[in-house]
């Protein structure tokens, strides 16, 4: 049975995987009956494709692997607070529960800025849970940013 940090720690492993491809860290896993089903990284340079956010990636390669589009009984784990196309996107998926690191001020969909999550008109409410290895994801992201501003 897999824990809420060392799931977060999976997650920021696909996040340094991003960051060392060139695209912003941010990774994200789900967890299924206690282990890992599906991980992502963001990929938005790569696939050219706006969509591929790490939260998304994880969700298609999820909804693969139980072959359900419903993810039930699943836990996203997210470096990063989701923004509101992930925020949705989960919503549709019906996950259980997100669990994210850190806040995101100027994106975030899950309190930040918006509060697309658990609305009282949606029709799907689901736990969330904010701050495992927030600062560990914060830097990470702090120091690819600053060696972006640097070259």
């Amino acid at each position: 049975m897999i824990e809420d940090r060392e799931a977060m720690e999976a997650a920021l492993a696909q996040a340094s995987l991003a960051g060392e491809s060139g695209e912003v860290p941010i990774g994200a896993v789900v967890v299924h009956e206690g282990a890992i089903i599906a991980e992502g990284q963001n990929r938005v340079l790569r696939d050219l494709d706006p969509t591929a956010h790490a939260e998304v990636v994880a969700l298609r390669a999820a909804a693969t692997a139980l072959g359900n589009y419903r993810l039930n009984g699943c836990t996203l784990y997210a470096t990063l607070e989701p923004c509101a196309m992930c925020a949705g996107a989960m919503i549709h998926a019906r996950l259980d529960r997100l669990v994210f690191a850190a806040a995101d001020p100027k994106a975030g969909a899950a309190g930040s800025v918006l509060a697309v999550l658990n609305h009282p008109q949606l029709n799907h409410q689901m736990q969330v849970e904010q701050g495992t290895l927030a600062e560990e994801s914060s830097e990470l992201l702090r120091s690819f940013f600053r060696e972006r501003r640097s070259s």
